[in-house]
């Protein structure tokens, strides 16, 4: 498919495939979504896709602050996350289901030796709980939260920490995202970025944008992918 760098072919050949987790991996974003939109409307202000694009893809921290700066309440960073955390912890309880094709791809990359892993901007908690409620904790070889690093995407922090973890080299693996924030992390750490928007019509800077994991280009190149052969 397309990017906006023309047609580039995804590696098929790779050290590591890491996957950011809400809105790629699992249906999480609707959850998010009506959590979000909750605390604008406490504070008066009506929520839709200009101020989803302020939130998605941070952390509780950053969607705190952003929020804050919105409502102009400098200071309530720290209260607008908690209550972030309370709401989408609720969503979270009544269940996150797979994204299409998400337990597939992973489940064939490790059939063909491809180590994977999982690089998310949420809490640890969080992270298990999405992982749980979709059927896939049993798929990943690492998995890394916003716990686990000093500075959360858009730094690469997250995925350079996976790849140490997985024994890959970051220029030579792949990322998939959904957001602009994941995609930005993705890149500064070097690696291949797969974008999957979880937003319809949003333009990712990846190397390649699908529409959903089960693209025809994405099936071909999992069959086909390969981990590479090391040497001493």
């Amino acid at each position: 498919m397309k990017s906006e760098r023309g047609r580039v072919r995804i590696p098929v050949e790779a050290d590591a495939v890491i996957f950011d987790c809400d809105g790629l991996l699992a249906e999480t974003e609707a959850g998010w979504t009506r959590a979000e939109t909750a605390i604008f409307r406490e504070h008066g202000y009506d929520f839709g896709p200009a101020q989803k694009q302020l939130l998605i893809g941070g952390t509780l921290a950053s969607g705190g602050e952003a929020m804050a700066a919105y409502f102009g309440t400098p200071g309530t960073g720290p209260v607008l996350a908690a209550r972030l955390a309370d709401l989408v912890w609720q969503e979270l309880a009544a269940g996150a289901p797979a994204m299409p094709g998400a337990r597939e791809i992973a489940e064939t990359l490790r059939h063909r030796g491809i180590p994977v892993g999982v690089a998310s901007n949420s809490p640890r908690r969080f992270v298990d709980a999405v992982l749980g409620s979709a059927g896939l904790e049993d798929l990943f070889d690492v998995v890394v939260s916003s716990d686990d690093v000093e500075n959360p995407k858009p730094a690469p922090d997250l995925y350079l920490a996976a790849c140490a973890q997985l024994a890959a080299e970051p220029a030579r693996s792949v990322a998939f995202e959904d957001s602009r924030t994941g995609v930005a992390s993705a890149r500064a750490a070097k690696t291949f970025v797969i974008g999957v928007p979880s937003m319809p019509g949003t333009a990712l800077d990846a190397d390649v944008t699908y529409d959903s994991l089960v693209h025809p280009e994405l099936m071909s190149w999992m069959a086909c992918c390969t981990t590479r052969v090391r040497h001493g």
